[in-house]
């Protein structure tokens, strides 16, 4: 298990376009692409824009701090879900900042999806790794997997309910969705203050942030923006000394089919993203 206190200074300049920080709450492995994955909270430092694109994985966003402009499907609103799904285009982004405003933050989780072509260890680089706005790969063949849904899926978490979570009293779930043949699946969890509740999961790992409130977690002090990491088999014992609010998103193992796909677009980039067009491509590279 992974339990990692929020560090607000923890925040580096490590987005290839230099106006976005991060700070790096989760990473996987990036020897193993299939598991590799990295959860990160994003906060824009400056004006932001980015030409309409698509990646090789997929893409969960929730906007903890300001509404986040996807392009043609309009804003991810602050409190709002977006499930961004491999292989999708999205954009054109244009979020101008303006100097004294609160700034934006996101919290973003990339991972391999159900193709299977996973994550490479480019796109797992750790904090602090300057190469993330200087590293230029030779172009190569890239599959981009050919989107399963149509868009971006935008949930919004206000309008799904509280249910009541079977032996755990004072515990309640808003369960947003299971998603593509991984079948990875996304909710939240609510812990009045005083009682107590278990996370367990056979064969999916479990990627959590605490979006308010406070407790323990295996007898770990947990707070607001504090993440977790949970493998498959292994219970996560939370505790909340106030009102504690979960926000998880769990993924199974990725299962490939007998007979290989052919659902895939092979093209020519430098990594795991594809803008729309080459000049486009020019104009993201050239920060």
């Amino acid at each position: 298990m992974k339990i990692n206190p929020y560090d607000e200074n923890a925040f580096s300049m490590d987005h290839p376009r230099g106006t976005v920080s991060f700070n790096y709450l989760l990473m996987g492995d990036r020897g193993k692409p299939f598991e590799n994955y990295r959860y990160i909270l994003g906060r824009q430092e400056a004006d932001f824009r980015m030409p309409r694109h698509r990646h090789t994985f997929e893409q969960i966003r929730l906007s903890v701090v300001g509404d986040m402009n996807i392009g043609e499907q309009g804003f991810l609103h602050e409190g709002e879900i977006g499930y961004f799904p491999e292989g999708q285009t999205y954009g054109p982004q244009d979020d101008p900042f303006e100097p004294g405003e609160e700034k934006r933050l996101q919290l973003v989780l990339q991972f391999g999806g159900a193709s299977g072509v996973g994550m490479s260890a480019g796109r797992g680089r750790g904090p602090g790794n300057a190469e993330a706005q200087r590293e230029r790969r030779e172009r190569h063949e890239v599959k981009f997997p050919r989107p399963r849904y149509q868009g971006v899926v935008k949930m919004n978490p206000t309008y799904f309910n509280w249910l009541p979570v079977p032996g755990a009293p004072g515990v309640e779930r808003k369960f947003f969705g299971s998603f593509s043949e991984r079948a990875f699946w996304i909710d939240m969890v609510k812990i009045e203050a005083g009682a107590e509740w278990t996370s367990t999961s056979a064969d999916a790992r479990r990627l959590t942030v605490a979006l308010s409130g406070s407790g323990t977690v295996e007898g770990t002090k947990i707070n607001r923006l504090g993440a977790v990491e949970a493998d498959p088999g292994e219970d996560a014992h939370y505790a909340a000394d106030e009102e504690l609010v979960l926000y998880t998103i769990g993924l199974p193992p990725i299962q490939l089919p007998t007979v290989p796909s052919d659902q895939f677009d092979i093209s020519m980039t430098d990594g795991a993203i594809q803008f729309e067009n080459a000049r486009d491509a020019r104009d993201a590279t050239s920060v």
